[in-house]
């Protein structure tokens, strides 16, 4: 058990930290910013709607309803008991959306301050059978979310699914996941990079969506628990010194992609450390560097999208933080 004192040094050394990364997004004025909400409930529609009023719905959203599937193929769907609960347990949390559409809203001006030629995109709700790989799903006219993904950790329905999994699906963590997915548009995928490279590809990702989500907190934004981020914290100066003892950085093996970057129930250091870490501690650390680089450069955060990994390196002067 952590003495008292202890516990209260970790707590401050928490909430410095965590107004550290705050600090290092500008707060910016998106008051004058129009844009467009436009939210359709379709799963309030869709499982409620009489049967002969389903020419009627698939008019108003075509695309979809696939033509392959006729349609008692869709009023078996309407009816099936598995669906009907995975319904009625998304309206105890989501009958009204009126929270999420402000998040959105936000979300979205803050979105075009940053790339101006940005348009809203129609939202739309809908169930998907728990489809965590598709929990939201962007195109350029539409934003598809899935609101059985997001009924809180504890459900019932997730029982099976492993802890790292479920631990974010909760209705706190749906706009993180709706900002990841317009993150993704902006930041490129790279392929065969070093681990260092690989590290600050996704510490990109992580601050974008910090700036687009200046009031959400730095651990939810990461995905981590308030414990698995303050472990994190006070592991630094560590972790930095194993990836440099173990020539880490430069190193293209791909399963240092696996261990330390690709979500996880924990990293694999193949150490005893490993029972207390977080997943993805890599792309953690790639967002110290692009946080530092952002501190120690006169640039946009636009720029900082744009700019080689290996120069942001280079010019953050990063330095783990020592307990």
């Amino acid at each position: 058990m952590i003495k008292i004192s202890k516990y209260f040094t970790l707590l401050a050394l928490f909430f410095v930290f965590t107004n550290c990364l705050d600090k290092n997004t500008p707060k910016v004025d998106v008051s004058a910013i129009d844009v467009t909400i436009d939210v359709h409930r379709f799963e309030q529609k869709f499982y409620t709607i009489s049967p002969n009023k389903l020419g009627v719905l698939k008019a108003e959203y075509p695309y979809l309803f696939p033509s392959s599937n006729t349609d008692s193929v869709w009023l078996s769907k309407m009816q099936n008991k598995d669906e009907q609960l995975l319904f009625t347990e998304s309206q105890k949390l989501y009958n009204n959306f009126s929270k999420e559409t402000i998040q959105l809203e936000s979300l979205f001006k803050h979105i075009k301050y940053y790339y101006p030629k940005f348009k809203s995109p129609k939202v739309i709700t809908i169930l998907t059978n728990v489809d965590y790989d598709n929990n939201v799903v962007v195109t350029d006219e539409f934003l598809f979310i899935s609101l059985d993904i997001f009924l809180g950790k504890d459900n019932e329905i997730y029982q099976n699914f492993p802890e790292y999994i479920k631990q974010n699906y909760t209705k706190k963590h749906l706009i993180v996941a709706v900002a990841e997915k317009f993150v993704e548009k902006k930041v490129t995928p790279i392929f065969n990079q070093t681990y260092l490279y690989n590290m600050i590809q996704e510490g990109k990702k992580l601050a974008l969506s910090q700036a687009f989500l200046p009031s959400v907190s730095a651990s939810e934004i990461i995905g981590y628990t308030y414990e698995q981020f303050l472990w994190a914290a006070q592991s630094e100066a560590e972790i930095w010194k194993y990836f440099i003892q173990n020539k880490m950085l430069y190193s293209t093996d791909p399963k240092l992609k696996n261990r330390f970057i690709e979500d996880a129930p924990f990293s694999k250091f193949f150490l005893e450390i490993d029972r207390d870490s977080p997943g993805k501690i890599g792309a953690w650390f790639g967002w110290q560097i692009v946080n530092a680089y952002i501190k120690n450069n006169k640039t946009s955060l636009q720029q900082v999208i744009l700019t080689e990994n290996d120069e942001i390196f280079k010019n953050s002067k990063y330095k783990p933080r020592k307990n």
